[in-house]
């Protein structure tokens, strides 16, 4: 715990670790306080791509907590910085939230339904047959395929909810091909993050709920990791992979001294 509390640089998934839905995570304010107490360098890092930056700021300004936007990153944003970094002045279909849509435009990539270099595919609530049929048809005729993020699933307040890789399925098998997907544990992700708190692989940690994103996202890219057992992973199902955490805590709650 001590090395833990050491670390300059704090990188946490948000779903799981920070709040279930609406509802914020016991002690998650206490850990948030001790962040700014001890002028940590802190990072709230989430797969999921429905909401902007500015949007999130104002749902933890609604839970209670007043953190600057600049302290959230989305696979949305880093969707969109890698479609500009590969293609400058591209064009996709998407399937997605405003969150998703916002980023691209602020990448200057167009939105094409007709004949597009890329289709990107994130969460979404209105997700039909309409968009397995355009996208599956664009990929056939040659558009790249973009995943903003791996997650099958993601956990809400009452439960769990479908995310990016169940929409992404049908596409992928009625066009054989694969996604790239560019959220954790994709290092791309990571990296983009270090960079945006200035510290390096070692002087930083990632903490998280999930083993199959969070823990190994943060073992491949050299970070401290931590897994909270407020989310998805459980003691028993840590056991299923191949790699495990550092630390294991029941919340973030445990990190103030």
């Amino acid at each position: 715990m001590e090395l833990l509390r050491s670390k300059k640089g704090f990188i946490c998934d948000m779903d799981g670790v920070i709040y279930h839905g609406n509802k914020l995570i016991d002690g998650v304010k206490e850990f948030v306080d001790w962040l700014y107490k001890e002028d940590k360098k802190f990072l709230f890092l989430t797969n999921a791509s429905s909401r902007s930056p500015k949007e999130l700021q104002k749902k933890m300004e609604k839970l209670g907590l007043d953190i600057g936007e600049e302290h959230f990153y989305t696979s949305a944003q880093a969707t969109a910085r890698f479609l500009a970094s590969q293609a400058p002045g591209c064009s996709a279909y998407v399937i997605g939230d405003h969150g998703l849509y916002n980023a691209l435009y602020d990448q200057g990539i167009m939105i094409n339904d007709v004949d597009p270099d890329y289709v990107v595919v994130g969460e979404t609530t209105d997700y039909c047959y309409e968009h397995i049929y355009r996208a599956m048809n664009l990929v056939n005729a040659g558009a790249r395929l973009i995943g903003t993020n791996p997650d099958m699933t993601g956990p809400i307040e009452d439960g769990i909810a479908p995310a990016c890789k169940a929409f992404m399925t049908p596409i992928e098998a009625t066009t054989g091909k694969s996604a790239y997907y560019i959220g954790k544990p994709n290092p791309l992700m990571m990296r983009t993050g270090l960079k945006m708190l200035g510290v390096h692989s070692n002087e930083a940690v990632m903490i998280g709920d999930r083993m199959d994103t969070d823990v190994v996202a943060g073992i491949e890219t050299g970070l401290d990791t931590v897994l909270v057992l407020s989310g998805v992973s459980t003691r028993e199902t840590v056991n299923d992979f191949p790699y495990r955490p550092r630390l294991i805590l029941s919340s973030v709650a445990e990190i103030p001294e």
